[in-house]
This record gives C-alpha cells, structure tokens and sequence, in this order.
C-alpha cells in the first residue's frame, strides 16, 4: 500500500511537514482511531465503543486512513469473513508520536494517568536518540533548517 503524499508547499501558510501530516491525522477522532488499533482493537464496534466517536465521523476517518495509507482492511484472524483495521508501516510510525501526546497529556492535561506504558518491569520513559550517531539528542541540541525556498523561521521572505 502507498501512502498519501502531500506537497507541503500545497497547505496554506508556511510549507511544513507538520500542516501536511495534520490534514491526513489531525482530527481527534482519527488519532484516537489509531489508538485503538495500536491497542490491538481491529472490529469497527470495538474501535467506536473506546473512541466514542460518532458512527458516521469514525467511518469517514477510518475510509481516509486507509486512502491515505495509514491503515489497511484485512481478514480477521478469528472471523476470516469480516474485515478489520490494521495499521500499515507508515501507521505503525505514529505510535511513537501517541507515546509523546500520552505523556504530554500526562504532564499537563490529565488529573491522574488513566494509562501506563511499561518496558519489563518498569515505568517506559521514550527519549530521543539520533539514528546517525546513537547518541541521546536534548532539546538545545536539535534545531531546525528551513529547506522551503522563499522561507525563513521568521516567515516568508519579502
């Protein structure tokens, strides 16, 4: 399956991968969708019962996951007639991007965690590593470089 490729230079204002990621994720019922999934709840009725999303809304999310490439529909394992939800490699990549909104959600949001991620036998703290060099990646040292023609941080140029 192919994902859905925005130009981000299509979406209004400044060129960026996050306004084009938005328009494919962005709505709360679709990331919440993917949430479920990830918990392993493929059947539509389970996905709308935890999310609940109203019927209608989850069944246009879940249509433009899948055009999107983001989920597929598969055979269920155990009723090989009904199709399922199931994330594809490129919804697989957002689980790390829910881990961040859990514990953001955690930290400011919530009055108590209603959920825990655990690695073995303990608290799971993500953190950042850089791929290229394996090592940790703090906040002060990642920074961004505009690569859109025409732009800067400060907007566009004039």
């Amino acid at each position: 399956m192919t994902t859905q490729r925005i130009d981000p230079g299509d979406v209004p204002g400044r060129p960026c991968s996050i306004a084009a990621a938005l328009q494919v994720v962005g709505d709360r019922w679709a990331l919440l969708a993917i949430r479920e999934v990830t918990f392993g709840n493929h059947r539509f009725r389970q996905i709308a019962r935890n999310t609940g999303a109203p019927t209608d809304r989850l069944s246009a999310r879940l249509k433009g996951l899948v055009a999107a490439g983001v989920m597929e529909r598969r055979p269920l394992p155990d009723e090989p007639r009904h199709e399922g939800y199931y994330l594809t490699e490129a919804g697989r990549d957002l689980v790390g991007t829910l881990r961040e909104l859990l514990r953001w959600g955690d930290r400011w949001i919530a009055t108590s965690p209603p959920l825990r991620l655990r690695h073995h036998d303990h608290q799971f703290t993500q953190r950042a590593v850089c791929d290229r060099c394996g090592e940790s990646a703090e906040p002060g040292e990642v920074h961004l470089e505009v690569a859109a023609d025409g732009w800067t941080l400060e907007g566009p140029v004039e």
